[in-house]
């Protein structure tokens, strides 16, 4: 049994229904390598078993101390199943592209059972209409809680749940020896654990700080003398920092890691730069498109950074940063753009390394469970992030893979894409990943603020196409067309729109404007033709005012025998209903008269028998 750490606590605390705190990953993968050419699903749980074998912290779930009055625990299950773990499905048709982001969307969305140890993966079948696939490949979609591992333990997590060669034959056997599992911890020994660390938890809060008030003196002196750069705290808001709602939308775009080292040799930047430089500018593009794109200042996005390279390393699973950096998507020009999220990238890093608030996620662990999960629900039901000052639009995190194949029961991972975490108040995540020669960008989004991310995708390919086309000059300097050949993706997922440059909302909006311009020619028309016929009437009766009296008494008689005719078909059509109606007076009078004489001539009925029979019948009541 082991106890959680503070930032481990803290992604625990900071569960909820609209944002809940795992992450999770999406391979594709070819089985014609595999031995036979094809894998079964009980392969695929095989290989599962025999890596979590090495790996008891995928075996373990979580126990929390009555009243939250402590970070909770981890205790290996006893009860532990790989196959409740592993669940086998398909794509409903077409089983394209598009259906496989939305299924894994739709998986991401849900949270965790937090009774059981906190990770799932799915076995994903019917991709056979995706394009540049090869036949019958299958994909893999795993989530794991964020308090298990963060981006770099994430990564290692995958490595070790992967083999190098296809066939490993007997390299790695199964484990035959026990597997340790731990009992059931019982409620007393709990909150006498609870007792003792809560002394200990207000002493490291109070030494905490004392410590993180002395830094952020020395980090505001830094800055007063100009040592450090201050924080950019003046980023806009925009549709992306509005509340995130429980579902997602997923899409990914693929390039070619070649290209985007052109891009980096050319500009004298890192992969990183890139990264940000075509996420910078494929926001310019989709807020520009949705008339959101603020007029003056720059989008802002937050960059994890892995802790283990700059302190020293701990027994927590997150070792995670987070410092803040402009994307300049006020700069048009891609070139200087990319120069600008250089210098602004090295500043943040100079600046976040240096301030205490880059663990500031820490201190969502140092309190108790108790406080911080009832703090965490005020602020996402009432939408606090909306005061902050400091408005992130969205999270980039770059994490490198293995640039060598890696295999999953015998089948070659072709393709991997990361899904990180949303926060209150920030309604897009993005994952750089590098893997085999290739570059993916996975976006996570709230449905609601990114309601159609295929057009987002093609965002993301018209800032990167255009990014190499300016960074990549031939030998005279200029960019030449077989450098903008070069810079198209050759092989997507799924297809394009061809020069889509703005949504479907925009068509809609112009052939409303087409209508509307319709109906007021119609309307002046008919204004015309009013105008015209009372200007004839009036230079009719100023023409009779001006005639003699004799003239006026022809031009009156000529009126009447104008109007005669239409006088006699007036008379007509008035008698015309009146004849009608005689007619019909006359024929119900015969009616009644046939009526009359049928009565006459039946034969008498006895009245006292009918009297009777009316008396017997029963009254309705009211």
């Amino acid at each position: 049994m082991k106890q959680l750490g503070i930032l481990d606590a803290a992604f625990i605390n900071l569960e909820q229904t609209n944002t809940p705190q795992h992450v999770g990953g999406m391979g594709i993968y070819d089985p014609s390598t595999a031995p036979g050419g094809f894998v079964r699903f009980k392969d695929v749980i095989a290989g599962f078993e025999r890596r979590l074998g090495s790996m008891p912290l995928f075996r373990t779930r979580l126990v929390e101390v009555p009243g939250g009055l402590d970070r909770p625990y981890w205790v290996k299950d006893a009860n532990f199943d790989v196959e409740f773990h592993l669940r086998h499905i398909a794509l409903p048709e077409p089983g394209d592209w598009r259906q496989l982001c939305i299924q894994v969307a739709r998986l991401h969305s849900r949270p965790l059972d937090m009774s059981r140890p906190l990770w799932e993966a799915y076995i994903i079948e019917g991709l056979d209409n995706i394009p540049n696939l090869p036949n019958g490949c299958f994909a893999v979609y795993t989530k794991m809680h964020h308090s298990l591992v963060d981006g770099a333990g994430g990564s290692s997590f995958m490595a070790a749940l992967h083999d190098l060669v296809a066939d490993p034959g007997d390299m790695d056997e199964a484990d035959t020896e026990p597997r340790l599992v731990d009992t059931e911890p019982a409620m007393a020994e709990l909150l006498t654990k609870a007792s003792v660390n809560s002394v200990k938890n207000a002493l490291q809060l109070a030494r905490g700080t004392l410590r993180t008030t002395g830094e952020l003196g020395k980090y505001a002196r830094a800055i007063m003398r100009e040592e450090i750069p201050a924080p950019d705290v003046s980023a806009p808001k925009t549709i992306l920092n509005k509340s995130v709602g429980p579902h997602r939308v997923f899409d990914a775009a693929e390039f070619p890691l070649e290209g985007f080292k052109d891009i980096k040799n050319a500009a004298g930047v890192t992969i990183n730069d890139v990264a940000l430089g075509v996420v910078g500018g494929a926001l310019a593009r989709y807020l520009e498109a949705k008339g959101e794109l603020p007029e003056e200042g720059s989008l802002a996005a937050a960059l994890p950074l892995n802790m283990r390279t700059r302190r020293s390393m701990t027994d927590d699973n997150n070792q995670v940063g987070s410092v803040f950096a402009s994307l300049h998507s006020d700069i048009k020009d891609p070139l200087q753009r990319l120069a600008a999220v250089k210098e602004s990238t090295a500043e943040a890093k100079i600046s976040g390394e240096s301030s205490p608030m880059v663990d500031a996620m820490m201190l969502a662990g140092v309190l108790s469970p108790a406080i911080t999960k009832t703090l965490a629900g005020l602020w996402s039901r009432n939408e606090l992030s909306r005061f902050i000052p400091m408005n992130v639009s969205t999270c980039i995190s770059n994490v490198a893979g293995p640039d060598f194949p890696l295999y999953c029961a015998g089948a070659k991972m072709v393709d991997y894409f990361g899904l990180g975490v949303l926060t209150p108040g920030m309604g897009i995540f993005h994952l750089v990943f590098s893997y085999s020669g290739k570059v993916t960008l996975s976006v996570l989004a709230d449905r609601d603020i990114i309601p159609d991310p295929e057009f987002y995708h093609d965002c993301l390919v018209a800032a990167y196409e255009e990014l190499y086309a300016a960074a990549v000059l031939d030998a005279q300097g200029r960019s030449s067309k077989a450098v903008a050949a070069k810079a198209k993706i050759i092989s997507p997922r799924r297809k394009r729109a061809a020069d889509s440059t703005a949504p479907k909302p925009k068509a809609r909006t112009k052939a409303k404007a087409k209508t509307k311009t319709k109906v007021k020619a119609k309307a002046k028309a008919k204004a015309k033709a009013k105008a015209k016929k009372a200007s004839g009437a009036a230079k009719s009766a100023a023409a009779k005012r001006k005639l003699p009296a004799a003239g006026r008494k022809q031009a009156a008689k000529t009126a009447k025998v104008a109007s005669a005719p239409a006088k006699r078909k007036a008379a007509a059509k008035s008698k015309a209903p009146v004849k009608r109606k005689a007619v019909a007076s006359a024929a119900k009078a015969k009616a009644k008269a046939k009526a009359k004489a049928k009565v006459k001539a039946a034969p008498n009925r006895p009245k006292v028998k009918r009297r009777a029979a009316a008396k017997a019948r029963p009254k309705l009541k009211a």
